[in-house]
């Protein structure tokens, strides 16, 4: 049975950083992309971050140089840095693995459970 498990949650204040990781059990993904996602309050769910097999990394555009994104393919667990925190960055944050964007959208066989992330000013 896949599991992700999702740790690093908190409450943190705008401007500081915080860093959520993902371990994954009962399947080897050192071969797939994972990545995350996240969910603010009262929108839709939305792409973060990814990294492919090959290290690849894809981050969401309003993200970049703020968000960056590394796996240990040993260990089957993928980590998502946050730095400069905003309010709008306040979001369940969920892991993802096995992942592929089709189109305009991403096909996700494992999700995580979600772990909360509030930014307070």
């Amino acid at each position: 049975q896949v599991q992700l498990v999702e740790s690093g949650g908190g409450t943190v204040q705008a401007g500081d950083s915080l860093r959520i990781s993902c371990a994954a059990s009962g399947r080897d993904f050192s071969g797939y992309t994972m990545g995350w996602f996240r969910r603010a309050p009262g929108k839709e769910r939305e792409f973060v971050a990814s990294m492919t097999r090959r290290g690849n990394t894809f981050v969401r555009d309003s993200l970049k140089g703020r968000f960056i994104v590394s796996r240990d393919y040993a260990k089957n667990t993928v980590s998502l840095q946050m730095d400069r925190l905003q309010l709008e960055d306040t979001a369940v944050y969920y892991c993802a693995a096995d992942l592929d964007a089709v189109g305009g959208s991403f096909i996700v066989k494992f999700w995580g459970q979600g772990t909360q992330v509030t930014v307070s000013s």
